[in-house]
C-alpha cells in the first residue's frame, strides 16, 4: 500500500517511520510512505505557501496554487477547471483517496482504518496555519478525516496516526497474522487483559485459568473481560458490537449486579 503525504513539515516523519514495525513494513515493501513537501511546489523565490483570509481575521490560510499543484503532479491528475455548469460530482473521482486531515472530517475509528486498508494508494493533506483555502476542499479533496474533538497545530501527527492504523491492518505488517484480529476497537470491544512472566509479582498472581492450558477456559474468560472492560469503560460500544446470546447473558449478569470491583481484581 502507498501512502502520500502533503506537508508544510516533511521533517516531522523520519523518525516514526524510521522506526520499530512501520520502519520493517516499509524495508519489506509491504506499505511505502512518499512524503511530498508543498513548498516544493510554489514559483516564487520565498516560497510562500500561506497569505492573509479575505475579509480580515487573524491567522494565515494555506494557498490553493502549491496543493493542487503538488497533488496533480504527484498523483497524475489532469489541471481541474471549473465547468460550463455548476458540478459537484467531483468527489471520489480521482481513483484514489485525497484525504486532507481536519477537526471538521468525519472522526477516525477501527472501522475507518479498515475501509482505507482495501486501497492500494492513499493520499493524505496536513493542513497548518488556519487551514487551507476552500476550494481546495471543494475541488481537489475526497475525504476529510479528524482524530477527535480537539485542535492540534497540523494534519502531520494526525497523519502518522492514520498511517499506523492503517498499515498494522495490512498482511505482513504485524509479526502475528491475527494480531491486530483481538486490539480493541477491531472486534468491537475493548481487548481483554494480558499478562506475562513472572506469574507472581509483589504477590500479584497472573489469574490461575491463563496458566491451566484449558483454551477452551481461557477462550472464555478472554471474552468475559472483553465484554466487562466495554461495559465499565466504553458501554457505548456494546450498542454496535456483535454479541452472541451468550455475551448477552453475560452483560445482563453486569447490569444486575455491581461486580466491577471483583471482576477487575479477581484472579480466577
Amino acid at each position: 500500500m502507498q501512502f502520500e503525504v502533503f506537508t508544510l513539515l516533511p521533517e516531522v516523519f523520519p523518525p516514526y517511520l524510521e522506526s520499530s514495525i512501520l520502519k520493517r513494513a516499509i524495508q519489506r515493501g509491504l506499505i511505502g510512505v512518499r512524503i511530498h513537501n508543498i513548498r516544493d511546489y510554489t514559483h516564487d523565490k520565498h516560497h510562500v505557501t500561506d497569505d492573509t483570509p479575505y475579509g480580515g481575521g487573524g491567522g494565515m490560510v494555506m494557498k490553493p496554487e502549491p496543493i493542487f499543484e503538488a497533488v496533480e503532479t504527484v498523483l497524475g491528475l489532469a489541471p481541474r477547471r471549473p465547468p460550463p455548469e455548476p458540478d459537484s460530482s467531483h468527489k471520489g473521482t480521482f481513483g484514489i483517496p485525497i484525504i486532507f486531515l481536519t477537526p471538521q472530517g468525519r472522526v477516525f475509528n477501527q472501522r475507518v482504518a479498515e475501509e482505507l486498508s482495501r486501497h492500494e494508494r492513499v493520499a493524505l493533506l496536513c493542513g497548518r496555519y488556519e487551514g487551507v483555502d476552500e476550494r481546495v476542499r471543494q475541488h481537489l479533496i475526497t475525504d476529510e478525516i479528524s482524530i477527535g474533538d480537539y485542535v492540534l497545530t497540523g494534519g502531520e501527527l494526525p497523519a502518522l496516526i492514520l498511517i499506523d492504523a492503517v498499515s498494522r491492518l495490512l498482511p505482513g505488517v504485524l509479526g502475528d497474522p491475527t494480531g491486530a484480529e483481538d486490539d480493541s476497537h477491531s472486534m468491537g470491544l475493548l481487548e481483554y487483559p494480558h499478562y506475562t512472566k513472572p506469574s507472581d509479582f509483589r504477590g500479584w498472581k497472573v489469574p490461575e485459568v491463563l496458566l491451566s492450558g484449558d483454551h477452551a477456559k481461557i477462550e472464555k474468560w478472554r471474552r468475559e473481560r472483553s465484554l466487562l472492560r466495554t461495559f465499565y469503560k466504553r458501554p457505548d460500544m456494546l450498542e454496535r458490537a456483535e454479541l452472541s446470546k451468550e455475551d448477552k447473558k453475560f452483560v445482563e449478569s453486569l447490569k444486575s449486579n455491581d461486580l466491577r470491583p471483583a471482576a477487575f481484581d479477581s484472579q480466577k
